[in-house]
């Protein structure tokens, strides 16, 4: 696995989504694969947001909380889990402030694929597909593959 901070925001992509549910992995799995398979990098993202209350009050959070943080240990027990040293691919990681489904629509502009899982930790009981993956599916600017997990 090799690290290229800037070089794979210059040139076409493959953009995958990671929240660290099992949705997720599974499509970090099948981005891995499609990138060994086209030699195109790997940009392996993670988003988020401060918790939002919405009524009216502030959420407590302890006072040395860091979101960005959060999602960047997340991001790199996602990539643990799923490349090894054997995978010869380009690899980019980018924690991102904003919500998920804005992000990867943004990202997609100078993409040729993105890849997400068909549901994050929100998920909802008999629902085909979460809201970042359908917004995704629906406003990306480049094809889509949404991934289901186990």
């Amino acid at each position: 696995m090799t690290s290229a901070e800037g070089t794979a925001a210059s040139q076409h992509r493959i953009v995958v989504g990671v929240d660290g549910s099992e949705s997720s992995l599974a499509a970090l799995r099948w981005a891995v694969r499609q990138a060994e398979l086209t030699g195109a990098p790997l940009e392996i993202v993670s988003a988020w947001e401060w918790p939002v209350s919405y009524s009216g009050w502030e959420t407590p959070e302890p006072p040395d909380y860091d979101p960005a943080d959060e999602a960047r240990r997340q991001l790199d027990k996602a990539v643990s889990a799923v490349l090894t040293p054997r995978d010869a691919i380009e690899v980019r990681r980018s924690v991102v402030e904003g919500h998920a489904a804005p992000v990867l629509e943004a990202l997609s502009k100078t993409a040729d694929l993105v890849v997400v899982g068909s549901h994050g930790h929100g998920e909802l009981a008999g629902m085909l597909l979460g809201s970042v993956s359908e917004h995704c599916a629906t406003h990306c600017h480049c094809p889509v593959v949404v991934i289901r997990g186990a």
